[in-house]
């Protein structure tokens, strides 16, 4: 299941590429941000297993999305269609406007992925069933995955594909860590077709992908050879200095309290022609004071060109 949606609302039964031309706005940007962030259990109402998200935690939420103020966001752990669309008009009222957006669901029933966009979309391609075999059992991903083309303006377009990979919480069903292997081969497969469509796509892999860098997870999702993706890494603006010619960046993007560890689980990849594309010095980690009362994730964002060098 997934649900999608823009200011042209009359029209969202037509086909996808028709509702986005047909709709387009002549945009002059001549750069744009993309963000991602999982706002922990973003939900309007309770749950057989969650409660719903407190309005003091809404409001951290909505400032830190403020202070970074992306023209496209993916976020993880939002709820149901309702709890994104208080979310959307709530960062409307703050001068914060997302016309465009769809909302993801998998097989968890509690929290999703979703797309909020000032752009509109060109095409949408939802995976919202996807699975896989380990020791002879059958799962299926828990989260959906996104992946849409978004129209920056008239000459220049981006595919996005966003995912929610599973936690490092141990789970009955499985080993945690070999259900994430598997997830990731499936958010690696969808990155393939995007590859296989056209092998100099304009590609943001974003996410909560819940491993490090060095993980089996990562490699697989990175990808080899000229397919391979760039991972932004990015890091606080503040970093800490340790003398001439070294800088220590502070790169965690996550709190895990039953380790009270810090570690790096949220990413913003890109293909080689994206990356042709990507400001460097627009990277960065959000650091706020009290970030902890939106969520237990950090956002990141990355800004790029809209013409190739």
């Amino acid at each position: 299941m997934f649900v999608t949606g823009s200011r042209f609302r009359a029209h969202w039964m037509l086909p996808a590429v028709f509702i986005t031309f047909a709709c387009l706005r002549s945009f002059s940007a001549e750069s744009f941000r993309v963000a991602t962030y999982n706002v922990e259990g973003y939900l309007d109402v309770a749950t057989q297993t969650r409660n719903p998200k407190s309005m003091e935690a809404k409001k951290k939420v909505r400032e830190s999305i403020q202070a970074i103020n992306p023209d496209v966001l993916a976020l993880q752990e939002i709820g149901n269609p309702a709890a994104l669309d208080e979310l959307r008009a709530s960062l409307k009222l703050t001068g914060v406007d997302f016309p465009y957006w769809e909302h993801v669901a998998g097989h968890d029933t509690n929290i999703h992925v979703a797309i909020l966009s000032k752009f509109p979309f060109v095409a949408r391609r939802p995976h919202t069933n996807e699975s896989f075999l380990l020791s002879g059992r059958r799962y299926h991903a828990s989260r959906g995955f996104a992946d849409v083309d978004i129209q920056v303006s008239s000459n220049y377009s981006f595919t996005l594909i966003s995912g929610h990979l599973k936690s490092k919480r141990p789970v009955g069903s499985g080993d945690e860590a070999e259900l994430r292997v598997e997830e990731a081969k499936l958010l690696r497969d969808i990155v393939e077709q995007r590859f296989t469509a056209d092998p100099a796509v304009h590609l943001v892999v974003l996410g909560d992908f819940n491993d490090t860098k060095d993980s089996a997870t990562l490699k697989i999702i990175l990808g080899r050879a000229r397919r391979k993706l760039v991972d932004t890494r990015p890091a606080e603006r503040n970093g800490d200095s340790c003398g001439p010619g070294h800088l220590r960046k502070i790169t965690w993007t996550h709190y895990f309290s039953t380790e009270d560890s810090y570690s790096r689980i949220d990413y913003l990849l890109l293909s080689s022609a994206m990356a042709r594309t990507w400001l460097t010095n627009e990277t960065y980690v959000l650091a706020l004071p009290d970030w902890g009362i939106a969520s237990d994730h950090r956002p990141i964002t990355a800004a790029f060109k809209t013409t190739d060098p």
